[in-house]
């Protein structure tokens, strides 16, 4: 691979991490070299799943720069999300003298990464970590950006904290690695990058998903790339999430609701799918969008396999709308709600009702 794919994603215009698109290892020599990890420790965090599929040939290169290169295993799932999961991460950190200089590596998906940030943010008041992204969703999402953070109790991501990893290396050959569920969980926030910033991209995901779902090399290779050119747009002009960035919202809020409300039962991206459909429903009834276009919307969801409907008799509007109001993106009394003004336009919307939200969460159950 050339230099076309390595984006430097910046602050202030000035160069702060760069992700790293390879098909295997062959490119994280140099990128470790550069590290300057002479005499300097470093744990690979990750879960019981992912350690089982990648961690051995990760921990072989690792070993050959680092001073002691250890590791930390938690038992995979977002029920590991927790500040009870990061105390036992302190902990080993602190028996192996961990100090301000050594570095966290995460290894894994969006709970092994947001959990790894967090931990490096906040031990010793931060440390160095870089991103090793194993599924889709953690490579075009969560790993970018520095948005780190775990749960509390039932509460999603409440917890957490802004710290901008070092690097970000995704071999591409993991994805090969995962179920046809896990793959499509990252396809919701493919598609939600297409319809809130570039309406060519997102008709590209409608053209080519027979060759997506095959995992086509050259067509997941090109649909990473643009995700990732999107998200780096977006976190370069807001870096803390003070105004554009949340745009990446867009079906989030009655995503994460739903997410919530089903105990986690479903994904993440499933959700994530199910809160669009709400959201681009809520855009119809705003007069944005048409209707035509949010059955096209719905159809391409579909041709993922991503639901646009809760499962029967899962959960009531009340729920749902219980969850949507202890969303961490409520700002007094007003949700800031993210709506299509046109596809591969989205705009923050501040002034959207209860029931409004209503009418799409009921809307969603009415899908099932």
């Amino acid at each position: 691979m050339n230099n076309s794919h390595r984006i430097t994603i910046k602050k202030d215009n000035k160069p702060i991490y760069d992700i790293v698109l390879a098909e295997d290892y062959s490119l994280l020599h140099d990128e470790l070299q550069a590290l300057n990890l002479t005499g300097r420790k470093v744990c690979i965090v990750t879960d019981s799943t992912v350690s089982k599929l990648h961690l051995n040939s990760l921990l072989e290169i690792v070993k050959d720069y680092a001073k002691i290169a250890e590791t930390f295993t938690f038992t995979a799932g977002e029920s590991s999300k927790t500040l009870s999961t990061v105390e036992q991460l302190y902990e080993k950190l602190i028996l192996s003298n961990f100090d301000r200089n050594d570095m966290l590596f995460a290894l894994g998906g969006g709970v092994v990464g947001d959990l790894t940030g967090y931990a490096a943010a906040t031990y010793l008041r931060g440390i160095s970590f870089i991103q090793i992204p194993t599924t889709l969703l953690s490579c075009v999402d969560s790993s970018i950006g520095g948005k780190t953070g775990v749960d509390f109790k039932s509460y999603k991501n409440m917890v957490g904290a802004f710290h901008q990893p070092g690097l970000v290396y995704i071999n591409l050959a993991h994805l090969n690695t995962l179920d046809d569920r896990q793959f499509v969980n990252g396809m919701g926030e493919v598609i939600k990058h297409g319809l809130i910033k570039d309406a060519g991209y997102y008709k590209e995901l409608r053209k080519n998903h027979e060759l997506i779902l095959k995992r086509e090399p050259e067509a997941l290779k090109d649909m990473v790339l643009q995700s990732c050119k999107i998200k780096q747009e977006v976190v370069e002009t807001d870096p803390t999430e003070k105004g554009v960035r949340a745009l990446l919202n867009f079906g989030h809020t009655i995503g994460h609701a739903v997410e919530r409300s089903m105990d986690f039962k479903l994904l993440h991206g499933e959700c994530v799918s199910i809160g669009m459909a709400g959201a681009a429903y809520l855009s119809f009834l705003r007069g944005n969008i048409t209707k035509e276009d949010l059955e096209e919307i719905e159809e391409t969801l579909s041709f993922y396999k991503l639901p646009v409907g809760l499962p029967a008799n899962s959960l009531s509007t009340d729920e749902v709308l219980e969850a949507v109001f202890h969303d961490k993106k409520v700002d007094g009394d007003r949700i800031k709600f993210i709506l299509l003004k046109e596809k591969g336009e989205a705009v923050i919307d501040a002034t959207v009702t209860r029931e409004e939200i209503s009418k799409a969460v009921s809307y969603i159950l009415d899908r099932r």
